[in-house]
């Protein structure tokens, strides 16, 4: 049978919105609900937008030092000084250099040639006058002269004085490769450096204190003042800084350095197969093993220290334990007094209630800093922390979970003759104990993260660690070392807690 669709009439129409007059006449609101949420949201958008300045801020923010930290979690420096003040390059390390006590990297080369190095400085006659402190506020300091002292000869030498001076071998050129095609030319009287396809030449007048680039500079140097020193930036590479004396050097390399063996350890610089063979070799010290030593130079790491890592991350995961059990252990017994039907007295009931919300409406952070101020620093604050915010957290869901219980379970229970603790015990306990254990994981799991925020305020574990190095501002690799680890033990944390929760609710279910 062929079934064909007819056009109604008018009068069907009219008859069949005259019978439902909800579905074709729906008020304002119902009609128009999802495009008035829209435009809501796109209004308060707007407003949040205007109301923080977010546009502002953005164009402001200084996303050049953003990327550089960015670049530290993943890079380290090394950080030469080309020195030229007396005429002659000196190539020269930081103190705690990645590179070693003794670093002679390929990337730097050095030329012998014919240097004039001055040997003798002018002295200021009134130097002797100066207080024997050496303090560099007092009044014959260079500190302390202006530039109308300098007009007048306050700090000029004596007229029979001069520059002394010789002419000798020594080393006259230095050229620092950065990258492939990024090198910077360093001689006592020139800089030139290259940038890609892009060269810049700096000329250095030594005795005027003054760096001057020959021409416009490029778009990745620059100078904030004439004679001022001039900046250049290599990109992820790194960057310099030339000066009337120096070139200063930041030399970016990807990875993390001596994060194994630090440059004090018989292990250093060796490769894997380098390594075990020194470890299955002659003894390094009599009386210890070498995996011994190789092991001990690991958890001592001067530059990584991971053994203090490790054990501040112990700390962290314990101050969550303890914290949430105790918490647990409080919260448990006076839940069972707050919840209504368990018991029927109502002064009691709001007392306790009104003390949960009292632990609980404290942040977990405030709770750190004042218990650091009573304790002082230390996981002993970071557990109590944890346990005043979870004993009313949980005090308040142990309680609301016991008032809606099934009371059919408990009647049966007191219909056999059971007193007032057998009641409690076979026919509420039961039934609750899952919801109670599954909300315990959650909390521990969760503590776990938490306990790191409280550590930064000093109340102990990893986050005390993690705020002293960041503090710093340049061991950005050791704190997402830091970073890494908190995410792999929240991560097995997080999935054990739901493997026991999902056990738990499952059993209840069944």
């Amino acid at each position: 049978m062929t079934m064909s669709a007819q056009p109604l009439s008018t009068a069907r129409i009219d008859e069949i919105m005259a019978r439902q007059p909800d579905v074709f006449r729906r008020p304002f609101h119902k009609r128009f609900a999802a495009p008035l949420a829209v435009a809501a949201v796109t209004a308060y958008c707007i407003y949040a937008f205007w109301f923080f300045s977010i546009g502002q801020v953005f164009a402001n923010g200084n996303w050049n030092i953003a990327g550089t930290y960015l670049a530290d979690w993943v890079s380290y420096e090394v950080r030469p000084d080309i020195e030229y003040r007396d005429g002659e390059i000196e190539v020269t390390f930081p103190r705690f250099s990645p590179l070693g006590e003794n670093p002679d990297p390929d990337w730097i080369e050095t030329e012998q040639g014919t240097v004039t190095v001055i040997v003798d400085r002018p002295t200021d006659n009134s130097a002797s006058a100066a207080p024997a402190s050496g303090s560099f506020m007092s009044p014959n300091s260079d500190a302390t002269l202006t530039a109308e002292d300098n007009a007048l000869g306050g700090a000029a030498p004596a007229a029979d004085e001069a520059v002394v001076t010789e002419t000798r071998q020594g080393v006259a050129r230095a050229l620092v490769t950065i990258y492939e095609r990024g090198t910077i030319d360093v001689t006592p009287d020139r800089v030139i450096v290259t940038r890609y396809n892009g060269t810049l030449d700096v000329l250095i007048d030594r005795e005027n204190e003054q760096v001057l680039p020959q021409g416009p500079l490029p778009e990745w140097a620059s100078q904030r003042a004439p004679g001022a020193k001039v900046f250049i930036d290599f990109g992820f590479y790194g960057r310099a800084e030339i000066r009337y004396r120096e070139v200063k050097v930041n030399r970016r390399f990807l990875g993390w350095e001596n994060f194994v063996f630090d440059p004090a350890s018989p292990y250093w610089g060796l490769g894997f197969g380098e390594v075990m063979g020194k470890a299955f070799g002659p003894p390094i010290e009599e009386g210890r093993s070498n995996f011994g030593i190789m092991w001990q130079n690991i958890v001592y790491n001067a530059e990584w220290q991971h053994g203090d890592v490790w054990i501040k991350l112990l700390q962290t995961i314990v101050m969550a334990f303890v914290g949430t059990l105790f918490a647990v252990f409080i919260a448990f017994p006076l839940s069972f007094a707050a919840a209504r039907n368990i018991t029927p007295n109502r002064f009691v009931n709001q007392i306790l209630k009104r003390f949960f919300d009292f632990l609980r409406s404290v942040d977990m952070l405030i709770w750190a800093l004042f218990f650091t101020r009573a304790f002082g620093p230390g996981p002993l604050a970071g557990i109590s922390a944890i346990f005043f915010t979870d004993t009313g957290t949980l005090g308040k869901l142990y309680s609301e979970a016991l008032e809606n219980i099934d009371d059919k379970q408990r009647e049966g229970v007191r219909s056999v003759g059971a007193g007032p603790a057998a009641v409690q015990r076979f026919g509420v306990v039961p039934q609750v104990l899952p919801i109670f254990a599954s909300q315990a994981l959650y909390f521990w799991e969760s503590n776990t993260r938490s306990a790191t925020i409280i550590g930064a305020v000093g109340a102990g574990g990893i986050g005390l660690k993690l705020w002293e190095a960041m503090r710093t501002n340049q061991d950005w690799e050791n704190v997402f070392y830091m970073v890494i680890l908190i995410l792999i033990v929240v991560f097995i944390f997080d999935n054990v807690s739901g493997a026991l929760r999902a056990r738990l609710v499952g059993r209840q279910a069944g």
